[in-house]
């Protein structure tokens, strides 16, 4: 873990690239007290430990399924499963977990240092629980993305590509149809994939979204605040980061204060975590 000072930053975005409803702004002053947080995000060989000495069961194995994105899966497949209205790329898979990432038949056999994924805000939790850590707040998360950066669009600055140099694995090409893989990856990459930003974190933006600790709320206050940790109450919890699966056309949530939500227990194949803990 790398041990952060803490300390007082802009959070938020209120420009023309904040996406409505998203509550990214306003822009506001945040303080935060010193913390731990994992360089990188967990991946599976650390979850599989963790199911290995516990026996956990995660909510896509209680529930039999979840969701994977539909360029994954064989026509066939395609054709057989549901698809939800609004996001008709994904396809909720029955079978599909962390272990068969793809559902039945596939497995992260080559993939021990990349992310695990279908892992729900509950079953973050417990990992973190075992592994005597916690979820990151959200401002925890954003101070840690930014890497000291002074309200910078990403971790490295304001450029995507600086010098022509991809920095994250997200959507290349025609989203959903084709991904053109210029980064180097098609799905998630390994946690430590490209440079870490200046703070040594690796991945904060692409690859996979990475749960949070707050609950959702698109409302912030304007005046400065120390160590926010979101709302008492709510259905939904936050994500931070983006995927590989964010490209301009419908998802540029690929910045440090691009954020997004979903209930606790669901799961999908483009989100993981990372954890923290106290100093």
């Amino acid at each position: 873990m790398i041990a952060l000072p803490g300390g007082t930053f802009l959070m938020g975005n209120d420009d023309e690239h904040a996406n409505p409803g998203d509550g990214e702004g306003p822009v506001r002053e945040v303080t935060v007290s010193p913390f731990r947080i994992d360089e990188r995000a967990v991946t599976n060989a650390q979850f599989a430990a963790f199911v290995k000495e516990t026996g956990y069961v995660t909510a896509a194995e209680r529930f039999r399924w979840s969701y994977v994105f539909a360029g994954f899966l064989a026509p066939e497949q395609v054709r057989s499963t549901p698809a939800p209205a609004a996001t008709p790329w994904w396809r909720g898979v029955e079978g599909a977990t962390w272990r068969t990432p793809e559902g039945p038949g596939t497995d992260v056999g080559d993939r021990a240092r990349h992310p695990v994924v279908h892992v729900s805000w509950d079953d973050a939790q417990a990992y973190a629980a075992w592994a005597g850590k916690r979820l990151p707040t959200e401002a925890e998360w954003e101070y840690a993305a930014r890497g000291g950066l002074d309200r910078a669009r990403y971790p490295w600055g304001d450029e995507l590509t600086p010098r022509g140099r991809r920095r994250c694995n997200i959507w290349q090409g025609d989203f959903p149809v084709v991904d053109t893989g210029e980064d180097g990856h098609i799905g998630t990459a390994p946690v430590d994939a490209f440079r870490p930003n200046a703070y040594g974190l690796y991945n904060t933006v692409g690859n996979v979204w990475e749960w949070v600790a707050d609950r959702f709320t698109a409302t912030h206050p304007a005046t400065p605040v120390t160590d926010p940790r979101g709302p008492d109450h709510g259905d939904t919890r936050v994500m931070r980061g983006g995927s590989y699966m964010c490209h301009d056309s419908y998802c540029n949530r690929y910045r440090v204060a691009a954020r997004t939500r979903n209930t606790p227990d669901s799961s999908s194949g483009n989100c993981g975590f990372r954890c923290a803990a106290d100093v």
